[in-house]
């Protein structure tokens, strides 16, 4: 009987006339063309509007010859330590000497460069191959510093001249700001930690730059300030008030081109 009821009530007024129609409220009207403006000004920023895109990747300020690790040719303990860490040393000049069977022995540098890490100390013994120092491959007071940064294989198709904050270790950016680069080189293939080694002269920096894969190393040339105590432009009018050094760890991130929001949602 209640079912019947209520189709002889609808038959009576199909069409609901005697209900009054309801109009939007004003604030309804107001939130819907908010949302239309919204949408409309979404939509015209997706197409003419630009997204700057950035790479980070870790790296080292170098003077872009490499570094090579000294190893003893003779068994036996160090009597003297003739070189100090960051003294630059001619070719064939003692490092440090070496009491064997047969006498006092000399290690001598390789090659002409800076020393970056005494590993022997008076007293410590070596063995034949035993790594002693690492020297960096300076050729003179004046070779300028590069930033080597290895930046993983699937992102380095970087063009040569794009530009590069560089982040250094020595100097706080909070207090000095970043330091300014630009691409000069980028290699061809990935390299491996035992390349990375035999570069740097340092398996532990080698071991942190390929802990994601082998990245690809890019050069960064330093752009130069006559107008700072560095010698280097940074963001900021003065930079550090000392010169930087070799061997510093730097983070740099490189400034690609500006992409448009629609270019993501496009095959």
């Amino acid at each position: 009987m209640q079912f019947r009821q209520q189709a002889l009530s609808k038959l009576q007024s199909p069409e609901e006339l005697d209900v009054p129609v309801r109009y939007a409220r004003p604030q309804g009207l107001l939130v819907l063309a908010v949302t239309l403006v919204v949408m409309a000004a979404a939509g015209v920023w997706a197409v003419t509007g630009s997204v700057p895109s950035t790479l980070r990747a870790p790296g080292i300020l170098t003077h872009g010859q490499g570094s090579y690790v000294l190893q003893s040719p003779v068994t036996g303990q160090v009597t003297r330590v003739l070189a100090k860490e960051g003294k630059r040393l001619a070719a064939g000049a003692p490092v440090l000497e070496v009491r064997t069977e047969q006498g006092d022995k000399a290690v001598r540098a390789i090659a002409a460069g800076r020393v970056t890490t005494l590993a022997a100390r008076i007293g410590t013994v070596v063995t034949t191959g035993s790594d002693v120092a690492t020297l960096e491959r300076v050729a003179g007071t004046d070779d300028p510093l590069l930033a080597m940064l290895y930046v993983p294989a699937d992102s380095a198709a970087l063009p040569v001249g794009t530009s590069v904050d560089l982040t250094v270790q020595s100097a706080p950016t909070a207090e000095y700001g970043k330091l300014r680069g630009r691409v000069q080189a980028v290699g061809r293939a990935a390299q491996s930690r035992q390349k990375i080694t035999g570069f740097l002269g340092d398996k532990e920096l080698a071991g942190q730059f390929t802990q994601d894969g082998p990245p690809v190393a890019v050069v960064v040339r330093l752009e130069k300030s006559t107008r700072t105590k560095s010698g280097y432009a940074w963001s900021t009018a003065d930079g550090p008030p000392f010169p930087l050094d070799s061997m510093t760890p730097a983070t740099g991130t490189f400034h690609l081109a500006e992409q448009r929001p629609i270019d993501w949602l496009l095959p």
